[in-house]
């Protein structure tokens, strides 16, 4: 498998066959509640459901946050992996089979949406129910604000210098980096330990090619015209300040499933998960 980095101690590792995923795993192993497995979007890891998994946990649910390959990920996966949306979406159901997980809780938010998408698109055998936070969907794939980054990062050997610009927190937390994402101020150290993957390794920058390169909005809206054929719970939650993804197009996609349901989070943005993580919790585990 690529890589021989070992995972921080509160991490475990699982070598699927595309290369390796460090996940966090929080709440009970007796758990006879679903358990919950969260997809987080481009540039940023698993520390964006923290808040969410510790307040599943108390309530006695069994979650899992992967770091998956979008470019904040510390071990590259192998050199010929398909990191398409679809490709992940494998990865993301690879995953599901290795820890035979069923019936499972699939979370989403931020390009992590359009990927949990793709996932039922795919397979979803072993999903119970989807939960859509801010996300992409239809033919944004990206928001017209961040459209300029992913065409710039189509390019393995741009995105260091891309990196690079986002190293001072005063512009890594303007409009061009993660501003828009949060209503508040974002937490420098962990903005900061997003972009340092990519600044440091080459082939964590492939890897983020990849999947930037291959995101195509007319292929996410393809995703949507299928959405009548999942029938299971599809819950949404959504900050309503979001100026990425507007409340509107929340209720757009909340209608597009033949059971989904809209909980609008006053004065939340993109990354709810992370200000508002009992709001979140909520729409999970009710």
């Amino acid at each position: 498998m690529s890589g021989a980095a070992t995972p921080a101690p509160n991490l475990s590792r699982l070598d699927l066959p595309q290369g390796p995923i460090t996940y966090r795993v929080t709440g009970p192993a007796d758990s006879a509640l679903p358990p919950v497995v969260f997809v987080h979007g481009l540039l940023v890891d698993s520390q964006l459901w923290t808040g969410v998994a510790d307040v599943l946990a108390d309530r006695g649910i069994r979650s899992y946050a992967p770091t998956w390959p979008l470019g904040s990920h510390r071990i590259p996966m192998n050199a010929d992996t398909d990191l398409s949306p679809r490709g992940i979406a494998a990865i993301i159901n690879g995953f599901l089979a290795a820890l035979d997980l069923t019936d499972v809780t699939l979370v989403g938010s931020d390009t992590g949406g359009a990927l949990c998408q793709y996932t039922i698109d795919t397979d979803d055998s072993r999903i119970g129910r989807l939960v859509l936070a801010n996300c992409d969907a239809f033919d944004v794939f990206p928001p017209r604000e961040f459209e300029g980054l992913i065409k710039v990062g189509r390019h393995a050997a741009l995105i260091k210098p891309m990196l690079t610009a986002l190293k001072p927190t005063a512009i890594r937390h303007s409009n061009a980096g993660y501003g828009l994402t949060f209503a508040g101020t974002p937490d420098p150290h962990v903005t900061r330990s997003w972009i340092e993957p990519g600044l440091r390794n080459k082939a964590i920058r492939r890897d983020a090619a990849k999947l930037m390169s291959t995101m195509q909005p007319k292929d996410l809206l393809d995703v949507s015209t299928r959405f009548g054929t999942f029938t299971k719970p599809v819950r949404l939650v959504w900050g309503d300040a979001d100026k990425c993804f507007p409340i509107g197009f929340a209720e757009k996609l909340a209608g597009a499933f033949p059971n989904g349901t809209l909980t609008p989070v006053p004065g939340g943005r993109t990354f709810i998960s992370m200000e508002f993580p009992d709001q979140v919790a909520d729409v999970i585990s009710n």
